[in-house]
């Protein structure tokens, strides 16, 4: 079991007042202790209306605020020679397919084959709209640019034609360091991601349910569905706090990792919490 970090990173705290930790500060920080990763998550913008979070929260500032997932990790990666850099994720309903094959494969070509893949739909629906895309439609519409994005990295002259993606022979390189794509993270939740996982990614990045009971459900599910279809287990990746007894029935459903979640916070403060986790994790054994 490896353990990363998911952040949500932005030049400032939630309090506007603060200078959070700069992504290369935390690339660094991250990879002198220990974690295998760190994913960081995408919003392109936050539509001015009255939104709040899935469980009645308030939006929280730094959504608004959220630096570019590709130029992010590429200051990780300047900063690091063995952590790797995901996206964690990178909302597919709202990016144009053949930049983003471009971004990516450009980030795994510098960062020397470290970029895993993380992608979903999004669930600001208003946010999905303002892309031109109708969010009624929004998983079909990631589908068909994954699957473009895909081809543009495998093949010389890679051409789409589908009722959301639509381009005839283009020639897009670099291709990424890996081969033939880097891993391909599938993040949300329907009663439909188990299939859709095993359709078309290499793995289920869980959404921050931080409830371990669900987890294990849906950890059995999965893996009972790739067995009757004669499938590969899907790599797995869900979020934890700190706690050994958490951690312990984590490593017993043997993920690829877990994930420790990280706001926007001052170097200090983000330096202690990394602290406090790594201590958690040496103690488990990572």
């Amino acid at each position: 079991m490896k353990f990363g970090l998911s952040v949500f990173v932005s030049a400032e705290t939630n309090n506007p007042q603060e200078r959070a930790i700069t992504p290369a500060e935390l690339g660094a920080a991250a990879e002198e202790r220990g974690f295998d990763s760190v994913f960081v998550a995408e919003h392109t913008h936050i539509p001015a209306l009255d939104i709040s979070l899935p469980g009645g929260e308030p939006m929280p500032r730094y959504f608004s605020h959220m630096l570019d997932p590709f130029v992010t990790l590429t200051s990780m990666a300047a900063a690091t020679s063995r952590l790797l850099l995901g996206t964690g994720v990178i909302l597919l309903s709202t990016r144009d397919p053949i930049i983003t094959a471009k971004e990516a494969a450009s980030l795994d070509l510098l960062s020397g084959g470290r970029l895993v893949f993380g992608v979903g739909t999004g669930w600001i629906t208003e946010e999905i709209a303002n892309h031109g895309v109708d969010p009624a439609r929004r998983f079909s519409v990631l589908r068909e640019r994954l699957t473009a994005i895909t081809r543009i990295w495998e093949q010389d002259a890679a051409e789409f034609h589908g009722e959301h993606v639509d381009f005839g022979p283009v020639l897009s390189w670099p291709k990424p360091v890996q081969r033939p794509r880097p891993p391909v993270l599938l993040g949300g939740w329907s009663p439909k991601m188990p299939q859709r996982v095993l359709d078309l990614a290499d793995g289920w990045m869980m959404p921050p349910l931080f409830d371990i009971d669900r987890v294990e459900k849906e950890v059995a599910g999965i893996r009972k569905l790739a067995a009757e279809q004669g499938k590969p287990q899907p790599r797995l990746s869900f979020f934890v706090g700190g706690d050994p007894a958490e951690l312990e029935r984590a490593a017993a459903l043997e993920p690829e990792r877990v994930l420790f979640f990280a706001d926007p916070w001052t170097k200090d403060e983000t330096l202690a919490k990394l602290d406090e986790w790594a201590a958690a994790m040496a103690a488990y054994g990572g």
